[in-house]
């Protein structure tokens, strides 16, 4: 009965420390501080000169960086007449400029010139002038039966305008009014555009296929 009641007695005492172990207040950690008041951090001299060096660093690259700005100077080069041919170009050309790009573009081609009567109002009035221009001697003519020059007499389709120029002087020669105009498509194209230093542009002509027909212009920097 004894040895129940200490043990009792020890377990209560030992749950009454622990307790207080755990509610007592924890004493706050005193933070010194790294020099005395009114004393000067100590730096080393290798330190403020590594800041001094990276400071004049950034400082000079900027100046570098907005010079290369002021000098710089953009270009469109073309037109390109397939997109294969654009594509070869630019990626010849854009590890040598900061900045590059392309755009599409139309061209209006010449496919030729073509001499010709104007439309008659009817199928038979140009059969009649059709008619006027064999019997003299002319030989060497269509007249058009369908579509928007619906007829209209073909007197030829050429690729030089002094040929077509003197067929209608023959025509006309023999009494007609024959008219000449140039045969147009629009074709697409393609065009490059780059920025380059001013004072150390880009030759571009040996980076680019020799054989195509490309001129250079001025154009906004982008």
């Amino acid at each position: 009965m004894f040895s129940r009641i200490l043990f009792l007695l020890l377990l209560a005492l030992n749950i009454g420390v622990a307790a207080w172990l755990f509610l007592a207040p924890q004493p706050t950690a005193r933070a010194f501080a790294p020099v005395d008041p009114g004393v000067a951090e100590l730096v080393l001299l290798s330190e403020r000169d590594r800041g001094g060096e990276a400071s004049a660093a950034e400082l000079a690259s900027a100046h570098e960086a907005e010079a290369d700005l002021r000098n710089e100077t953009c270009v469109s080069i073309g037109p390109f007449p397939t997109q294969a041919d654009m594509r070869a170009a630019l990626n010849s050309l854009t590890p040598l400029v900061p900045r590059i790009q392309y755009r599409d573009a139309h061209t209006t081609e010449t496919r030729g010139f073509w001499v010709f009567l104007p439309a008659q109002p009817s199928r038979e009035k140009a059969l009649t002038l059709a008619r006027a221009l064999s019997s003299k001697g002319v030989r060497d003519y269509y007249v058009v039966t369908a579509g928007d020059q619906q007829n209209t007499i073909s007197l030829g389709l050429f690729h030089e305008q002094a040929n077509a120029q003197k067929r209608l002087n023959e025509i006309a020669a023999l009494g007609f009014a024959p008219q000449l105009i140039a045969r147009t498509e629009d074709l697409p194209v393609y065009w490059i555009d780059f920025a380059q230093n001013g004072t150390h542009p880009v030759d571009w002509r040996s980076h680019v296929n020799p054989q195509l027909e490309l001129r250079q212009q001025s154009v906004t920097c982008f």
